[in-house]
């Protein structure tokens, strides 16, 4: 196997900045390997936990390797409740997105429960956002007119009587 290279802490800025744009330009797994070199110098570094938390969820839906768990391992690392709640609900609404478009058979009842769960996490970031900060409030709207739109709902529990032979 390869040893991995270090970055320097001079780097870091420049670094996050090419994270940035690999995201911009659809390239969520090169964003993913440097916020990792980022993080392997500055563990605590805030921005690079949120570009590599957004690079993971860029992949839901596009790529098998990628597990929503490894996403959600890094909201402990975020600096505050509000963020906390936001973020897990990004995690939430992205695999409710990512199961839609992947046409999964009873994906729609995956996806409805997806974003139900990611509109619960916005709501309680709403209740302690920042004044003038409306982003948990636009994304529990997005939620909303994704599960009209696709006409999603619960799954219904249906009574199956099994035959006793």
């Amino acid at each position: 196997m390869f040893q991995l290279k270090p970055i320097s802490k001079a780097g870091i800025p420049a670094a996050l900045e090419k994270a940035e744009r690999y995201r911009l330009l659809n390239e969520p797994r090169l964003a993913e390997s440097i916020c990792l070199d980022i993080l392997e110098v500055d563990r605590d570094n805030h921005k690079a936990v949120v570009i590599l938390l957004l690079a993971l969820t860029d992949q839901f839906g596009t790529s098998a390797a990628v597990d929503a768990n490894q996403a959600r391992e890094l909201l402990p690392r975020l600096q505050d409740e509000y963020e906390r709640h936001y973020y897990a609900g990004i995690i939430w609404e992205r695999q409710g997105k990512g199961i839609l478009d992947q046409g999964i058979p009873g994906g729609k009842f995956m996806a409805y429960e997806w974003l139900r769960d990611a509109m619960e996490h916005y709501e309680q970031a709403e209740a302690i956002r920042p004044p003038g900060n409306d982003d948990a409030i636009l994304r529990w709207n997005t939620c909303a007119r994704l599960i009209m739109r696709h006409h999603l709902e619960a799954k219904s529990e249906e009574y199956v009587e099994t035959q006793l032979e």
